[in-house]
């Protein structure tokens, strides 16, 4: 599982008959934090995110079972709109709150 900001669309005029119907977005995978790490990939939308949100990725096998029929080509499938994220940045400092926005709020 992993999560990433939606940063565009990708347009496919031929796809898998198991992917018609769905948006392909662009994503970059994010940290805790929402700082990006790694690279940007292509996931299948199943929750219609939208550019700039912070989202939810189910990848590998898992994200070809997000889709129905199972078992589609896909090597992430977005699942969920992240709305904040409750995580301690450092253990002495307690938890923050981040927003998707990128607001930070001490708790």
């Amino acid at each position: 599982m992993l999560l990433g900001r939606v940063m565009g669309t990708v347009v496919a005029t031929r796809k898998y008959e198991g992917l018609q119907g769905y948006k392909l977005l662009l994503v970059q995978a994010l940290d805790h934090a929402l700082c990006p790490t790694g690279q940007t990939l292509v996931a299948v939308d199943t929750v219609q995110a939208g550019p700039g949100q912070v989202v939810h990725l189910a990848d590998n096998r898992e994200g070809s079972l997000a889709l129905e029929p199972w078992f589609v080509p896909v090597d992430a499938a977005i699942v969920g709109i992240v709305d904040d994220i409750d995580a301690a940045q450092e253990p002495t400092k307690g938890p923050q709150v981040f927003h998707p926005a990128g607001q930070e709020v001490r708790r």
